[in-house]
């Protein structure tokens, strides 16, 4: 029972730690994902214009679960953020990925 606390104060409030380097974050305008029966990966990827090859710039690799919540946490900031600044508009700018690009399955 102990060893499941151990990351909660008394309060039961998680203590996340956020390390310099990785709060400066990376940028990424492609996210593709790809799944297994256990497994949801999300690679998170830089496409510059003029430059042929895309970089994978970070990799998320999720339980089935855990991406649920993402994907409710996500709708949910999405909701608030058009509530407060407005509709987001998807402007498609004519670029298409080959629907395999980094994997079985994927879904951009």
């Amino acid at each position: 029972m102990e060893n499941q606390n151990q990351n909660q104060n008394p309060n039961g409030e998680i203590n996340i730690e956020l390390p310099e380097d990785v709060a400066e974050g990376l940028y990424s305008n492609l996210a593709i994902i790809t799944h297994s029966h256990s497994e949801f990966i999300v690679d998170f990827v830089r496409m510059m214009p003029g430059v042929p090859k895309a970089k994978v710039k970070s990799r998320i690799i999720l339980t089935p679960q855990h991406a649920k919540r993402l994907m409710r946490a996500m709708v949910d900031n999405i909701k608030k953020y058009e509530s407060m600044h407005g509709e987001i508009v998807d402007v498609e700018d004519g670029m298409t990925l080959p629907m395999n690009f980094g994997g079985p399955n994927a879904q951009a």
